[in-house]
């Protein structure tokens, strides 16, 4: 169980602001003997749909200090992403899980005011995907 909630926590953080990664952590629980596969991928999928969440709530509720030193995300990377949420859409956020541009799509989603539960699938389906994709590569790149 210790484990589980270490893939949780690192497929949270990894979908935040934080510099942070969760593939590593997967794909070494996915290739130790007996891994319960279907498991670990629900795990991280749900712990990094969770991250990107705290990232829209993040951009819908938070965002009256984004002119702060202090904020996590520069305002000009939040405001390129507007723009790529804005123009591409919601369909945008099926792409969440890229690094250093899909966490401010996340917050771009909130700030825009976008459906919480139609950002939720989106996002979840994107990085379960992602997390899929992961599973098949550690299971043919790294010895069980």
């Amino acid at each position: 169980m210790t484990a589980l909630a270490g893939l949780f926590a690192s497929a949270f953080l990894a979908a935040t602001i934080l510099p942070f990664s969760s593939e590593a952590v997967l794909a070494a629980l996915a290739t130790a003997e007996g891994a319960d596969v279907p498991l670990l991928w629900a795990v991280a999928s749900v712990g990094n749909t969770a991250g990107s969440a705290a990232n829209w709530g993040l951009g819908r509720f938070a965002l009256r200090w984004r002119e702060r030193r202090w904020f996590p995300v520069k305002p000009a990377t939040l405001d390129r992403a507007r723009e790529r949420f804005l123009r591409y859409g919601a369909w945008t956020l099926l792409f969440a899980w890229v690094p250093v541009v899909g966490d401010p799509l996340t917050m771009a989603a909130g700030l825009l005011r976008m459906n919480f539960w139609a950002f939720l699938v989106l996002v979840a389906i994107g990085k379960a995907g992602r997390y899929a994709a992961v599973l098949v590569l550690a299971e043919r790149l790294l010895p069980a």
